[in-house]
Formats: C-alpha cells, structure tokens, sequence
C-alpha cells in the first residue's frame, strides 16, 4: 500500500522512499530477480545465498547469508538505503536488528497472487523502474484475469501438493501457494486446515483423493525417485489417471516476474492441457 511518499509493509511500518536507492539488499529471492529483470540490478549490492536468478548477474554480489541465518553486521557494512526482507523467511530478530542499525527495511509477505503483483507494482515504483517494471505488472493482471474467467465455473480441481517431506508436509490457507493453485483452478485437498504448512501423512492425502499431485523440486527437491511414494496409493485418482506432475518450484512459489507464465502453466497443467 502507498500513502503519499511513503510505502507500508507487511508489518505495517510506513517506508518513506523519497528517492530511487542506489543501494539495494535484497534478502527475497524472487524479488532480486524482480530487481534485475527491472533493470535496477545495479543499485543491488547484497544478496542471500538462495539469491540464484539470474544466475550470472548475482554471482557478482556480496553474499550476506542465508534466508533463515543472516549475517547482519555484513549488511550493515554495505551501507543500503534500502533493505527487501520477508516477514516469512527471515527472521524477527533480524529484521528487528537492521531496523535498530537505522536500515530502510521494507518487509514483504504477499499471501495471495494479487496481493503479489501489488508488490511488484511498489517494488517498481520505489526504485524507479516503472516503465519496465509497469509493463510486467500489467502483464501479470492480465494472466490473472485471463486464468480466473478460464476457470470461472469450473470444479475446482483436487490438488496435493506437498512442500516438504519426512515429515510430508504441505501448504494451507492464508499462503501464496495456496492461493496460487486456487487461481490456477486448483482446490488444494487440505485447504481446510488451520495451520499454514500442515504436516500431513501421506494416507490423509489418500483419503482425500486428489485429481492432480503437483511434486515441486523447491523447497524440497522432489523428483522422479519420490513418485513411487505416491503412486503407491493406487485408489487415488491422480495415480490412477497418471497425474502425478514434476514441476519446478519456482513457478509456485517464487513471486515476481515470472508470475504470467507460471500462472498460465499451471493452470494449463491442472485443466490437462498437458505436462
């Protein structure tokens, strides 16, 4: 949300931008590849060590750690006037201890597509890159505009998707993800449960009988060695059908430029236009 110069953020602190940074930290991976496909991925300075896209630009910037273990005092030293954090990734203490130092930290937690393009839609704004990052937020609402009338008045489609494993678990209400395969035409088989990411077991997902699997390699890496684990269920629908899908990750989870396609891929994907 923007009021007058400034931005307010996931935790409902007021950012006053009154000018373009000129030196960016970014501790969310799909919004350094936000910045870079902006065309501002010169003002970033510092990256997290999950900050991979695009590959060869950010091989040349100072490291500060990981998502979940941030090595603060390194960020300090590279004096930002702007810091991207994510109220989900990092954490509190960090965030916490930058905002002491006297860092600009604009905190990020987007829990639903459009709430993500908004974000987009900021992030351009504050560092100036309207007229790039304007054309990829309009692009954005457009596939999402396009995905939702496709499955208006469709039956949603019943979708497992698990993001961990060992324990299993998956998304529910109230995270992008969910939202993500809502829009794409997805009913998520534990969208009814309370917690964020459940820890389920894999006979509850049998119970539920999903049309679709989706097997993400992000955050877990899932792959081919892991479809036996599911198939083994043969009275669920997706095994029977051969619906079982390898995708990558970053489609559902990574927010930013690659929204349209991803949106379209998977909603393609779930009404069975092919894998």
């Amino acid at each position: 949300m923007v009021v007058g110069m400034g931005y307010v953020d996931a935790l409902g602190r007021t950012l006053e931008v009154k000018s373009p940074p000129r030196r960016i930290v970014s501790l969310v991976p799909s919004l350094t590849e936000a910045l870079f496909v902006f065309g501002v991925g010169e003002a970033v300075v510092g990256v997290t060590d999950f900050c991979v896209e695009p590959r060869e630009a950010v091989a040349a910037k100072t490291r500060v750690g990981g998502t979940k273990v941030l090595d603060v005092a390194r960020v300090q030293a590279l004096q930002p006037d702007l810091v991207v954090a994510s109220a989900e990734e990092n954490r509190k203490e960090d965030i916490q201890a930058l905002v002491q130092a006297g860092l600009s930290v604009f905190v990020t937690l987007p829990t639903t597509v459009a709430g993500a393009i908004d974000l987009m839609e900021q992030l351009a704004e504050m560092t100036g890159a309207t007229d790039v990052g304007g054309r990829i937020v309009a692009e954005s609402r457009e596939a999402l505009a396009e995905v939702q009338a496709a499955n208006e008045g469709r039956e949603p489609v019943r979708t497992f998707c698990p993001i961990w494993r060992n324990p299993w678990l998956t998304m529910g209400p109230g995270t992008y993800m969910h939202d993500f395969i809502t829009v794409c035409g997805g009913g998520n088989v534990f969208g009814l449960r309370h917690e964020r990411y459940p820890r389920v077991q894999l006979s509850e997902m049998a119970e539920r009988d999903p049309e679709v699997v989706l097997l993400p390699d992000e955050p877990y890496r899932f792959g081919a060695k892991h479809v036996p684990e599911i198939s083994a269920f043969w009275e669920v629908s997706a095994v029977r059908d051969g619906r079982i899908y390898l995708l990558e990750g970053k489609h559902l989870c990574w927010y930013g430029p690659r929204i349209a396609g991803s949106l379209r891929y998977v909603s393609g994907l779930l009404a069975g236009e092919g894998a």
